[in-house]
């Protein structure tokens, strides 16, 4: 995971907020910290790392602020520290996409462990975009018939099977297939395979 990832902490009870930030820095965690949902979104500017919010506060909600990240296209992995009575609202964050919920009181290392699972898929998902990003600009390079022999090719279909199906000579296949795997940057079928599985558009 990313060294510049931030744990947000977002909770109106200021010995609950200090609290939880001295307990993530305990394990070497950079730690911002903010009294409500309004303030989280004043001074938020795309930071990467997840979030640990309060679902019960003054003013903006848990639920209302997980219903603005979405609006906003924020993606952190956001973790709910609810009452007991409060579970079923927990609930129907996770449904809408919460990343965990975490009951008060909460054992510290019950936390620490869903923050850190929170990272990583912050994390992984970040490098999955970037990913993405690479891959599309290989694709973008192909001719539309290059496109279309690659996945015929990604399908395990042989030239001669290609060449009937795009109804072209197998010397023309062969020439698109070569200037496609160039392209793409794979030495064999199995590495183009593994390029494309790793594309969530293709």
């Amino acid at each position: 995971m990313s060294s510049d990832a931030i744990v947000f902490i977002v909770d109106d009870d200021e010995a609950v907020r200090q609290s939880t930030a001295w307990l993530v820095e305990s394990i070497g965690l950079k730690v911002t910290t903010f009294t409500c949902a309004d303030e989280f979104f004043e001074h938020y500017n795309n930071e990467q790392g997840c979030i640990v919010m309060d679902v019960r506060m003054p003013g903006m909600s848990g639920l209302e602020a997980q219903e603005e990240m979405n609006n906003r296209g924020i993606r952190l992995p956001l973790i709910f520290i609810t009452g007991h009575g409060d579970v079923p609202m927990a609930v129907r964050a996770l449904k809408r996409g919460a990343f965990d919920f975490i009951e008060k009181p909460f054992n510290d290392q019950l936390l620490l462990d869903s923050i850190q699972r929170g990272l990583k898929t912050n994390s992984e998902a970040m490098e999955s975009l970037v990913r993405n990003k690479v891959i599309d600009e290989l694709i973008s390079a192909l001719t539309p018939r290059e496109k279309e022999v690659m996945s015929r090719v990604t399908e395990g279909k042989p030239n001669k099977v290609i060449a009937h199906e795009l109804n072209v000579s197998i010397k023309t296949i062969e020439v698109h297939r070569a200037r496609m795997m160039e392209k793409m940057k794979a030495s064999s079928v199995a590495e183009l395979v593994r390029i494309t599985l790793q594309y969530d558009q293709f």
